[in-house]
């Protein structure tokens, strides 16, 4: 089953053409991680799939819905979505941003319930920002920072997750922390994850589904340990390398070539 589809989807910038008649199903309650070159259009795509950049062809559908006839409300009470680098008012709370994330569930005949505060409470606690959560948002590192972004997405309580590289700009400590946050939504609460990442070893390693994005296309997709070997990143990434199995997890490793010193 597959909670979020693209049917002959054709994406362009101004006239140039990013894709063009593609198809491409994400499957439902599992991770999905993007992966390819700088400027191959993995951002594009999921910024599509949210219905914030519209196609000039093809549609996408959102649990067999098409997303462009449903209501902003409605698309964000099934489908969250933290795009990269966002940015929150200076002197924002990190308890009034999560508070944000209740938006869609808002109207003029029903405000501000224990319903919302519930789920802001559950958003800030799983997230483990509960004790940060009377601090301003620009006081925070980079992994509180985004800790508490992902706990505002969190809190519109939707089944679908869609993050644009999580982890940019993160030392490896945060990086495998917000990973291990998204991976235990998955676990526990059977959320479908979407994400973009550039690193190839942690996509191996937390990702059910791969999307390799390359030339205007999709290269391959499946699971990591079915597609990814030396000539899947001689293709997608144009570098040569050995790819070994994770000693820890038995998921592909990439060992890219290059200088270094050599110890052996």
């Amino acid at each position: 089953m597959s909670v979020l589809q693209a049917a002959n989807l054709t994406l362009s910038y101004g006239k140039k053409p990013i894709f063009s008649n593609l198809d491409l199903q994400i499957p439902e309650g599992k991770i999905s991680v993007f992966i390819g070159s700088n400027g191959c259009g993995k951002s594009t795509l999921l910024r599509s799939l949210a219905r914030l950049l519209k196609p000039q062809e093809g549609s996408i559908l959102l649990d067999g819905n098409e997303i462009a006839k449903l209501s902003g409300k409605e698309v964000a009470r099934r489908l969250a979505i933290l795009p990269q680098g966002p940015i929150a008012p200076e002197g924002l709370t990190v308890h009034q941003l999560v508070k944000q994330g209740r938006y869609p569930y808002q109207s003029f005949l029903q405000q501000w319930s224990q319903e919302d505060e519930r789920w802001v409470k559950k958003a800030l606690e799983v997230t483990h920002m509960d004790e940060l959560a009377n601090r301003s948002v620009d006081s925070l590192s980079g992994g509180q920072r985004q800790r508490a972004w992902i706990a505002m997405t969190l809190a519109q309580n939707t089944p679908t997750i869609l993050l644009d590289e999580p982890t940019t700009f993160l030392d490896m400590t945060h990086q495998i922390e917000i990973l291990d946050l998204l991976y235990d939504l998955n676990e526990k609460e059977n959320r479908t994850i979407v994400m973009v990442l550039h690193d190839i070893n942690l996509a191996c390693r937390y990702a059910h589904h791969i999307v390799a994005v390359k030339d205007g296309g999709i290269y391959a997709l499946g699971k990591p340990e079915n597609i990814v070997n030396e000539q899947f990143i001689r293709d997608v990434f144009d570098m040569e390398c050995q790819v070994a199995t994770d000693p820890i997890f038995g998921t592909p490793l990439c060992i890219p070539y290059g200088k270094g010193r050599r110890l052996i």
